[in-house]
């Protein structure tokens, strides 16, 4: 028990370090656009590249992690990040940061596309969903730590030092990983060099187009991208449909549970994520409000959230996933209705009781449905099913950026949607009332996406969790 809650200590750690550098730099973009003597359009690339390699590489990751050791790929990936945090607060332009925050993003990869497969090979199946619970407790305290820090770090010290405060945590956490992380029997298969370089280009191609697109609108390179990546999925499923020691065990998704619920962490992620996006588009470009000021409304639901996630997380242990995860959808299509609400003159405790309504909902439907995915996978492919569950989500995150640009600039140029997205920018007279028009499309959009995911976590039927012996027997007993 001991050692169980110093492996969850830790990963919490790294999903905490993660978490915090996903909204810390967002405060921070005008300090460092003005200090690197560069403009708005590149330095919005230190979050969209970080997005970028999470998406791309995630997959490929937690593939290694059941290939060579899924703690040890994790270690990797303290020190790989710790590394590109140093550099990144050294950079002395706008090209080296975004260069380092890929660094510092593929040490990201390697936390997020192990920690959940390290849970899932720590704590017994009846046990996961709190696990899990806390996991989600940590990154919700990582993202409202992130709003807070990024502020005030920013406004005392220097931008420098949102990358800064990495380092010591990742040396404390890689000293304490390498102590007490212990790995996994490895699966005695080959590596899949060429799946991989073929899921990488493809989803190079989609990832990259796609932000193209959002950043700079419809053109034949962004068009010819996203088609290429497309058609390379589609090239990667046939080969790992014939390889003999496929990336990605196609297999898994026969399971009903699995794939239904990993589909369902896809549809959350770009409904719900595009909603936040979206809010901190109103709240800066049409009610005038400071980042730091406008990420602070949306505190409330992070602490909620923050609370919540492990009780909810023993429910689902007690109950099973479907029943907890879907209800959490629905307190987020409830947050979603309250927003389609709002304009100009709303109070903003309205968008409060909103932020606390998602703070429920997301609570309840991530503890319990990354349960629900890693209880039904095979012990030896825990680190690839866990990587695609994060790359789901990536992907989910870049299609709701996507969504809320594209939205924002129905009724605006894309110079100033992205101005209002980090505070530089506000929005007066027939500018705002065209923006709020995109505003209240984005939501509607999101409501949809949100029902799809609803539909699918409903769907997925009723999970038969087993433990780690109880499947070797059964898997035993087959041959």
């Amino acid at each position: 028990m001991e050692h169980e809650r110093i492996v969850l200590g830790i990963i919490i750690l790294g999903t905490l370090m993660g978490a915090i550098d996903t909204t810390i730099v967002l405060l921070a973009l005008p300090d460092i656009t003005q200090a690197l003597g560069s403009n708005l359009a590149a330095t919005i690339w230190t979050i969209l590249i970080y997005l970028l390699v999470l998406t791309v590489v995630t997959t490929q990751f937690g593939r290694l992690g059941d290939l060579f050791g899924r703690s040890r790929m994790f270690n990797f990936g303290f020190l790989v990040f710790t590394v590109g945090s140093a550099l990144c607060g050294l950079s002395t332009s706008a090209g080296m940061l975004i260069g380092f925050r890929a660094v510092q993003a593929v040490g990201g990869a390697f936390l997020t596309a192990t920690s959940g497969a390290i849970i899932a090979d720590t704590f017994e199946v009846g046990r996961r969903g709190r696990a899990y619970g806390y996991t989600g407790m940590g990154w919700n305290m990582g993202a409202m730590l992130g709003i807070v820090l990024g502020g005030v770090l920013t406004t005392f010290l220097g931008w420098q030092y949102i990358f800064y405060i990495n380092v010591p945590i990742g040396v404390v956490a890689l000293f304490l990983g390498m102590k007490y992380l212990r790995d996994n029997p490895r699966v005695q298969a080959r590596l899949d060099l060429a799946g991989m370089v073929l899921f990488a280009v493809a989803l190079a191609s989609l990832s990259y187009g796609a932000v193209d697109f959002a950043s700079e609108g419809a053109a034949p390179l962004n068009i010819a991208l996203v088609v290429a990546g497309a058609l390379l999925v589609l090239a990667f499923i046939a080969w790992e449909k014939r390889s003999s020691s496929p990336m990605l065990n196609m297999r898994a998704f026969a399971n009903r549970v699995l794939s239904a619920s990993i589909f369902a962490s896809f549809f959350q992620a770009l409904g719900f994520l595009s909603v936040a996006f979206v809010v901190i588009l109103y709240l800066q470009g049409i009610r005038g409000l400071d980042p730091f000021t406008a990420s602070l409304v949306l505190v409330p639901g992070y602490v909620i959230s923050s609370f919540t996630s492990p009780f909810m997380g023993r429910l689902s242990d007690r109950f099973g996933a479907r029943v907890i995860a879907t209800t959490g959808i629905a307190f987020l299509i409830a947050a979603v209705l309250v927003y389609l609400t709002i304009n100009a003159t709303t109070s903003l405790y309205v968008i409060v009781f909103a932020s606390i309504l998602s703070g429920f909902g997301g609570s309840m439907f991530w503890p319990a449905n990354n349960s629900a995915v890693m209880s039904n996978a095979e012990p030896g492919h825990y680190g690839s099913i866990s990587g695609v569950l994060r790359f789901m989500s990536s992907i989910g995150t870049l299609g709701s950026f996507v969504i809320a640009i594209t939205a924002a600039t129905m009724a605006v140029p894309r110079s100033t949607a992205f101005g209002v997205f980090v505070g530089t920018s506000k929005l007066i007279g027939g500018l705002s009332a065209g923006f709020l028009d995109g505003i209240h499309v984005a939501f509607a959009v999101a409501l949809v996406i949100l029902v799809v995911a609803g539909i699918l976590s409903a769907a997925r039927g009723k999970e038969q969790r087993q433990t780690h012996a109880g499947r070797q027997a059964r898997q035993r007993g087959a041959h």
